[in-house]
């Protein structure tokens, strides 16, 4: 399937010095887990819920006063909404990541597309890889207890 198929399309980005605190609440109301960030026009990374709270508030950021570039990760992975599913997975593997930008071939942001968009969308063929990505994510969890 192709990605236009799959994501979640009408992506927001926010500025690179939009204010933590109205990420987190973009994220809250819009009940949306990430964020693409822009800054000048152009993608400059992405902001998750798990940045806010691990680079944000664990770090001790001031959430008035810290900005998105302050807890976003930096650089981007992104692809075209004309790819395969089967490239979006192999990005998210190869990169460990569970969203992707989806951009059109003018490189304007059309979507994202989560691991959740690829279990629940994507055509059966597929299935192994979105439980290969799950598990990995669970396998560092259980690393981690």
């Amino acid at each position: 399937m192709r990605i236009k198929e799959l994501m979640t399309k009408h992506a927001e980005w926010i500025e690179a010095s939009t204010p933590l605190r109205d990420v987190a609440r973009l994220l809250r109301d819009r009940n949306i887990g990430c964020v693409p960030v822009g800054e000048n026009d152009r993608l400059v990374g992405m902001l998750t819920d798990r940045d806010i709270c691990c680079r944000g508030v664990a770090d001790g950021l001031d959430p008035d006063k810290a900005t998105a570039r302050d807890a976003m990760t930096d650089g981007i992975i992104w692809c075209y909404d004309d790819q395969t599913d089967k490239d979006a997975a192999e990005l998210m593997e190869k990169h460990g990541i569970r969203h992707l930008p989806v951009l059109n071939r003018q490189k304007r942001i059309v979507g994202v597309l989560s691991l959740g968009d690829l279990a629940y969308r994507a055509g059966k063929s597929l299935n192994a890889d979105v439980v290969h990505l799950v598990s990995r994510d669970a396998e560092r969890h259980a690393m981690s207890a």
